[in-house]
């Protein structure tokens, strides 16, 4: 904090080294170069990758926006990284929605919480020892731009402590305080275009001072663009120097906003992956209700079934019941019938027998009676031979 309050304190030195247009031309030249080097460096390329360099070029950018004095280039990376991930959320380093314009603006760089690198935001930078070391010495390179802004002081004949205070140090507040705008007014003055999760709003004057950047809402709606004025009337300065430094192939492979992405539509495989979505949707639909109106039909048929089985197994128990009364009666009648024949035959074989007894009885009469008279008739013989055997003369003796 001591070191911030420092920077704008030199700054009222002007009054004894005094201001001249050379020392004002000083002081916009390197506003402009070093609002080109932290929008264009830190932010578009360190923190978003939306372009490429090689690694010379991308140790230059990193050297020019450190001398802009907002650290090193692995923290700001990083930071900025960490504020979009919670932008506007309870997480988020500078959020106006959640601590306020002053805290956003500058209050958030006081802080201890943020006052060291989260290295796991920012691996694919620290594969550059070069970016490395130069974010550990981040001081180095506005002291040698302070220390350059002096002699060139000397040289053109202002002076050189007037071209450090009104050159080098206006220029390091006024750009310090056109980059925090961005943390703290772009998230509460302007027009939403997009409707994104955060607060980020479009402002024509904070995109005039920070060359683009006021687009805010552009940025926030899709952050891997290049540029970040859209419409033709959305000026964007570090865009167009980026655009220049591709021609000659100092940068190179600048992405821009596709147009589904500018018109807020879905991606065309996006719309593509929805058109097959509701198509399998619709399939899917088309199916269970085949599938529920196959389960009523089956259902109707099998209640149809059942009542049908029902209706004919009465009928069937009807008929068998019907034929088991018919046999009953049957068998009623059969064993009547064979009762009265057994009755029947019972009486004629009893009177056979009695018949047959009367007529045995008979026999046997007719046989004693037969015996008698011959048992009569055998005494009477009998009688008679032994009558005859006695009146006979008996034979004389020789």
């Amino acid at each position: 904090m001591a070191r911030f309050a420092v920077i704008h304190l030199v700054c009222l030195a002007a009054i004894w080294t005094g201001v001249s247009w050379e020392a004002l031309a000083i002081c916009g030249a390197l506003y402009a170069l070093r609002m080109f080097a932290v929008t264009g460096g830190y932010h578009r390329y360190f923190a978003h990758r939306t372009y490429k360099m090689g690694r010379v070029m991308q140790f230059i950018m990193a050297f020019l926006a450190e001398t802009s004095g907002q650290k090193g280039v692995l923290w700001w990376a990083a930071h900025h990284r960490h504020h979009h991930k919670y932008s506007d959320q309870p997480e988020d380093v500078h959020s106006a929605k959640q601590e306020g314009f002053w805290y956003a603006h500058v209050g958030w760089i006081f802080s201890e919480r943020w006052e060291g690198t989260d290295e796991s935001r920012v691996k694919d930078l620290m594969r550059y020892p070069e970016i490395v070391w130069i974010d550990k010495y981040h001081w180095v390179p506005p002291t040698l731009l302070g220390v350059a802004t002096y002699y060139f002081g000397e040289w053109i004949g202002i002076g050189g402590w007037q071209a450090v205070v009104v050159g080098f140090f206006w220029s390091t507040v006024l750009s310090l305080h056109a980059t925090f705008t961005i943390n703290s007014l772009a998230h509460l003055i302007g027009n939403r275009r997009y409707d994104t999760t955060d607060d980020s709003r479009n402002h024509w004057f904070l995109a005039l001072i920070t060359f683009g950047e006021g687009w805010h809402n552009n940025h926030h709606h899709y952050q891997a663009s290049v540029n970040q004025g859209w419409k033709w009337w959305e000026y964007d300065i570090t865009y167009y120097i980026l655009k220049v430094m591709s021609w000659v192939g100092l940068v190179h492979d600048l992405r821009t906003p596709p147009e589904h992405v500018v018109e807020d539509r879905p991606h065309p495989k996006a719309l593509a992956r929805q058109k097959a979505r509701r198509e399998r949707e619709q399939a899917k639909a088309t199916a269970s209700s085949a599938i529920e109106k196959a389960k009523e039909d089956a259902s109707r048929w099998l209640d149809e079934i059942s009542e049908y089985a029902h209706c004919r197994a009465v009928e069937m128990s009807e008929v068998a019941s019907q034929k088991a009364e018919a046999i009953r009666t049957s068998a009623r009648q059969a064993k009547e019938d064979a009762s009265r024949r057994f009755d029947e035959l019972s009486e004629a074989a009893h009177c056979r027998v009695v018949e047959m007894s009367d007529s045995a009885t008979t026999k046997v009469e007719e046989i004693k009676l037969s015996a008698e008279n011959a048992q009569k008739v055998a005494a009477q013989k009998v009688d008679e031979f032994a009558r005859s055997f006695q009146t006979e003369p008996k034979p004389e003796l020789g």
